[in-house]
């Protein structure tokens, strides 16, 4: 049965509804920013550029980069922007959009977030790089999918008896990176770790401006966590969720921040741009 109308909505040239993107005009290699002048920022070293599209938040350029075809784009801020880009990335490769149907012969896309974050440990200095091994899901999105498959039950239970947390929130997932991507871009200058996503800015990350938090000490309790080793690196508002969707709809995805602030020690990068423009060169040597 064809997907209706309402639930993939298409614009009258096509394309999918948010990312106004046909399936020609991305490849299989996508680079997610969140702020969309970040877009420039990694296609400037581009050797060509053969498509630019923007529309809201979501700006989109792919080009070739040493003679490989790469999509750039920007993704806006939130675990609810990853559900729009990752869905309708999805139904691009793999629903044909005339006949509202799935196709047979599913493709992946390789998913790299290359993003800025917070670090939680004070050992992960600013200006340095955090590869994700696992996504620490905070916000509760994922819960409106079946999610068991993708989950790590044992990490989890484990997380929720060290916090205490509250049972009126959703229960915190764990999912892991695409270890095949993981291979390429890990070496002596990254740190590795759980990346924790929250919901929002300030109170879903332990800040405090004028409203008082449900548990004030959670980012304590965040940071302390350690499992078998696994030790909740950096806090930020995308990872978990690019990773559960990407697992989920069978795509390969790798999250990469330069820490521009330490939350332990309440410093903050004097250069964050300069940080940001290091982790770009990086990613776009090993991609």
């Amino acid at each position: 049965m064809p997907i209706k109308e309402s639930e993939l909505i298409l614009n009258p040239n096509g394309s999918v509804y948010h990312l106004n993107l046909k399936p020609e005009n991305i490849a299989q290699n996508v680079i997610f920013v969140g702020d969309q002048d970040r877009v420039e920022k990694i296609t400037k070293h581009f050797d060509t550029i053969e498509f630019k599209i923007q529309k809201r938040e979501f700006k989109t350029q792919t080009g070739t980069y040493n003679g490989k075809r790469i999509t750039v784009i920007s993704t806006g801020i939130g675990p609810d922007n990853i559900d729009i880009v990752l869905n309708e990335l999805d139904a691009l490769v793999n629903i044909d959009l005339t006949t509202r149907q799935p196709k047979d012969n599913l493709t992946s896309l390789n998913i790299l977030r290359v993003g800025t974050s917070g670090s939680l440990q004070d050992d992960i200095p600013v200006d340095s790089f955090v590869l994700s091994t696992h996504g620490l899901d905070l916000n509760a999105m994922l819960h409106a999918y079946q999610i068991d498959a993708v989950c790590n039950p044992d990490i989890e239970q484990a997380f929720v008896k060290h916090t205490n947390w509250n049972p009126d929130k959703g229960r915190p997932l764990i999912i892991g990176n695409s270890k095949s991507i993981q291979e390429k871009f890990e070496s002596n200058q990254v740190f590795k770790g759980i990346t924790a996503t929250a919901g929002g800015f300030y109170g879903p990350q332990g800040r405090v401006l004028r409203l008082p938090l449900q548990d004030p000490e959670l980012n304590h309790k965040i940071d302390s966590f350690n499992f078998k080793g696994n030790r909740i690196s950096n806090l930020e508002m995308e990872t978990s969720v690019i990773y559960g969707l990407s697992k989920l709809l069978g795509h390969n995805a790798l999250s990469l921040n330069a820490i521009i602030a330490n939350r332990a020690n309440g410093t903050f990068s004097k250069n964050p741009g300069l940080a940001v423009e290091n982790l770009i060169k990086y990613a776009l040597e090993r991609i």
